[in-house]
């Protein structure tokens, strides 16, 4: 077996091991709290509630983790395929790290999406440094996705509303407050591209300020315009996460 083959292996194993001891102990101390708090009442926790999804509430560990497994595969396999048009640079990791706060909820989603993205890079590095931010992004795109999934709207069009929520704080938290934010210290610390300097040269005089950066990736280095293509993605699949009844998913 490859030694990258094998480094993902393990730490996938290792990965798995520690999600299911620390659900097991959630599961203990949580359910135990609950059980003195509603007495003989009936049905999910609060805690479930909150973090799980339908589909997972009063599931077995192991199915859980399989579940993180499965959307964690799915995360990698995004982070191994990325196409350029133009200048602008796409990729689907916006897609599978809000899928999985939308499927396994905020919790297992963000250990799922940042799982993607570190085994991703032990796979495929593309010749970079890891940059830990990255993943710490993925990880909170699902993570505000599955809470905010949980906003307790019942009018026709909430889910739609909750999933619009959900696009524009990861833009703005994920996209500019985390990677932007990463991305600029390192680059200080390091060099800018050739291209990022030319672009701030040519739009701010040459001023490479935060403000500057920001606006550069966004906008004119097509970090804004990838979120979109992602976003419309995610609303092309709501039909389709609708009309798959094991996952217990309305969104109307």
């Amino acid at each position: 077996m490859p030694k990258n083959e094998l480094k993902v292996l393990v730490i996938l194993l290792v990965a798995a091991v520690l999600l299911g001891v620390a659900d097991v102990l959630l599961a203990v101390g949580l359910k135990r709290r609950a059980a003195v708090s509603r007495g003989e009442r009936k049905g999910p926790a609060l805690w479930e509630r909150i973090l799980l999804p339908p589909m997972l509430i009063g599931k077995s560990q192991t199915r859980r983790i399989a579940y993180i497994g499965v959307m964690a595969a799915v995360c990698i396999v995004v982070n191994l395929f990325e196409f350029k048009f133009a200048d602008v640079q796409f990729s689907l990791t916006i897609f599978a790290s809000v899928l999985s706060g939308v499927l396994i909820g905020p919790a297992f989603g963000a250990a799922a999406a940042f799982l993607g993205d570190f085994v991703g890079y032990l796979v495929n590095s593309w010749g970079f440094l890891y940059m830990p931010w990255v993943g710490a992004s993925c990880a909170a795109m699902a993570f505000i996705t599955g809470l905010v999934m949980k906003i307790p709207f019942r009018f026709r069009g909430s889910g739609y509303l909750k999933l619009a929520l959900s696009c524009v704080l990861i833009l703005a938290v994920c996209s500019v407050g985390i990677n932007t934010t990463g991305f600029y210290f390192y680059y200080t610390r390091t060099a800018f591209s050739s291209r990022a300097l030319e672009l701030i040269s040519e739009h701010f005089g040459g001023a490479n300020t935060y403000l500057a950066y920001a606006l550069v990736r966004l906008v004119f280095m097509g970090q804004l315009w990838n979120n979109l293509f992602n976003f419309a993605l995610l609303f092309a699949a709501v039909p389709l996460l609708n009309a798959a009844k094991p996952l217990k998913i309305s969104i109307r």
